[in-house]
Formats: structure tokens, sequence, C-alpha cells
């Protein structure tokens, strides 16, 4: 059975991360980057005609991680400061969240293939749920200021 496709592209955040276990790249440093990402949803039209609704995530009655879908983006990825939970320098960054120097967010795991398999998993659930399954998550691409992409998608 054939299933219709629509994307939305989600842009405009600043974020910080290192990957810990990077020896011998610079990618073991703490550094900033522009982030978006591209979500594939795929299901059957609704009413209107649509896969989904390009501003579902700012009028949903689904919440993620008990915040409205755009609100737990903006607070995700939006200035923030994200780490892996097994970082060895987990408890320093923790300090400085504490100080106010930085909003940390601890994520399973950092880098881009990790962002965009962590996005997947949140927002399929939430479409899930917010669709009574009639739409699903096909794949997330993560994107860091726009030249290096990582896909996800099951």
């Amino acid at each position: 059975m054939n299933k219709f496709q629509s994307t939305k592209i989600f842009d405009g955040y600043s974020t910080v991360f290192r990957q810990w276990r990077a020896e011998g790249t610079h990618c073991k440093f703490l550094h900033g980057y522009g982030i978006s990402f591209k979500i594939v949803f795929e299901g059957d039209l609704e009413e209107r005609n649509w896969v989904w609704d390009f501003g579902g995530m700012k009028r949903a009655k689904t919440w993620i991680d008990g915040m409205q879908p755009k609100e737990w983006m903006d607070y995700m990825f939006d200035h923030t400061f994200l780490v892996a939970q097994d970082d060895p320098f987990l408890e320093s960054f923790k300090k400085m969240d504490e100080a106010g120097v930085a909003q940390l967010r601890i994520l399973p795991a950092t880098g881009a293939e990790q962002f965009a398999k962590f996005i997947y998993d949140k927002v399929n659930k939430f479409v899930l749920e917010e669709t009574k399954n009639r739409v699903r998550v096909v794949s997330v691409e993560f994107m860091e200021h726009g030249k290096n992409t990582a896909i996800y998608g099951e």
C-alpha cells in the first residue's frame, strides 16, 4: 500500500558539544554549530489532505518529556550544551550548568548520528501518539552548519 510523505525542517539552533571518544581529532574538544534537522513523516492523509500539519508541533495535544513539542526542541537545542551521559568530565560540566554559564542537556551519546537517532526516537513516539498511529517518522536528518549531515531511520 502506498503512503504519502512530507518533510519539515527545524532550524535556528545553536549548540555546543564534544565527542569525548574522538581521540586524535578536534571533535574531542568543545565546539559549537548552527544545527538543524529535517524530519520525514509518512502516513495516510487526514481530512485536510495533509500527512502532517507543518505547524503541528506548536498545536499538538501530546507532549515530549512533559513539554509542548516546539518548547522541547528549543529546550534541547537552542543555545545548549549537549553532553554524553558517559562523558568523563560530566561532573565538571554539571558545575558549569549550576553556575549558570551553560544550559546542560545530558543525552545517551553525542555526535550527528546519535543526535539524529535521539530526535527520531523522541519525535516518532510523539507523532504516533498524536496521530493515533496514522503517521510515523521515516527518518531524521541532523545537520551541522549545513555541510555535514547524518540520517537515522528504521
